[in-house]
């Protein structure tokens, strides 16, 4: 027997898209041109051993067998759409630091244009220390120093985005709250955007209060949705199509952010999507394993723009995105996902 508020409220994403659509989308990720936007930060793991406890305190002592370090923050997000196409840009700010210069040196070895790369000397590079036994994560360490941009490098920024939008098929920003991003700047991305008849799709951060109104896809957690709404965060609810609180709060703020999708990632319950003019749709997670949820977020938002990007629906996109964010969340570190991955997810249905 169906339930009359489940199917009202939101209904399971429909499953007759073949597998060829899929393939035929990846296949045009090649050669897009995208400009990822956003905070810019420097991932450091340290892996190593458990073998004791510390006789200091009740913590493991971890012997070190090797480092390494990769580009994080919206640098991870240039990465993983540099596995797609090889027309990736990416525009934040470093520190005029070692750390930062690592990171320039990371992301132009990767192939990752730099252009959009501010390096400001009063700056500190972020940098997020992982300590990893055993495939788990025994503590993360953050140095960081969140400030604004100054008016002149928000000019300089303004002046980069006008020339780079013209040559660019979409935008993807990634706000995790460190200060590059402002309401100014916000504002700016998302004109020049609609002007330009580009795909701009926005990975909000809950404690920045920025509205992103008009983007193509707005991509919120759980938690940033709640925020993002005014409203406290209330407890997931099975099934999710059920969670009334959760597709209320999505409705409001896609009421107030105009964006044409919003795509609510609900971790182990998979995804959310709400569209102008239809009924909620639940995608549910993809996952078989789960080692490492480090980037998820990150790969997530880079496929959804791709998927945009390359024609697909916001359902197709968000498909994509999940099907993504479940292979990347199978291995251990901030990983990608390479085009091989994602087309084998689709073959293997």
């Amino acid at each position: 027997m169906t339930n009359p508020q489940y199917d009202r409220v939101c209904s399971l994403m429909p499953t007759e898209t073949s597998s060829s659509r899929f393939l035929e989308l990846i296949d045009r990720f090649a050669g897009k041109r995208v400009l990822a936007i956003g905070d810019l930060m420097l991932d450091e793991f340290i892996w190593g051993r458990v073998s004791r406890i510390s006789p200091e305190a009740p913590v493991p002592v971890v012997n070190v067998t090797g480092e390494s370090y990769y580009p994080g923050g919206v640098a991870n997000v240039a990465r993983n759409l540099r596995e797609f196409t090889e027309e990736t840009s990416v525009a934040g700010v470093t520190g005029a630091d070692p750390r930062g210069g690592q990171l320039v040196e990371l992301l132009e070895l990767a192939g990752i244009r730099t252009g959009g790369v501010l390096q400001d000397a009063s700056f500190l590079t972020t940098v997020k220390t992982r300590v990893i036994a055993r495939n788990q994560q025994v503590v993360r360490v953050d140095r960081e120093q969140k400030a604004a941009l100054k008016s002149e490098q928000q000019a300089q920024v303004a002046r980069y985005l006008a020339h780079a939008i013209t040559e660019t098929d979409g935008i993807v920003v990634a706000d995790y709250g460190k200060g590059f991003l402002s309401q100014p700047l916000a504002d700016e991305i998302c004109r020049l955007a609609h002007n330009h008849g580009k795909v701009l799709a926005v990975d909000p951060h809950p404690h920045t209060a920025l509205i992103w109104h008009g983007a193509t896809m707005i991509k919120p957690n759980r938690a940033e949705l709640f925020l993002a709404a005014g409203r406290p965060v209330a407890e997931p609810v099975e099934p999710v199509c059920q969670d009334t609180a959760l597709i209320e709060a999505a409705r409001r703020v896609l009421g107030e952010w105009q964006p044409d999708s919003l795509l609510v990632t609900l971790a182990e319950q998979g995804m959310l999507l709400l569209e102008k003019g239809a009924e909620p749709r639940h995608l549910p997670a993809s996952a078989r394993e789960v080692f490492d949820v480090s980037g998820a977020g990150d790969t997530a938002i880079a496929v959804l723009t791709l998927g945009l990007i390359a024609g697909g629906s916001p359902a197709e996109a968000a498909e994509l995105a999940n099907r993504a964010s479940g292979i990347v969340v199978g291995k251990v570190g901030t990983a990608t996902v390479t085009p091989a991955e994602l087309v084998a997810s689709f073959k293997d249905r």
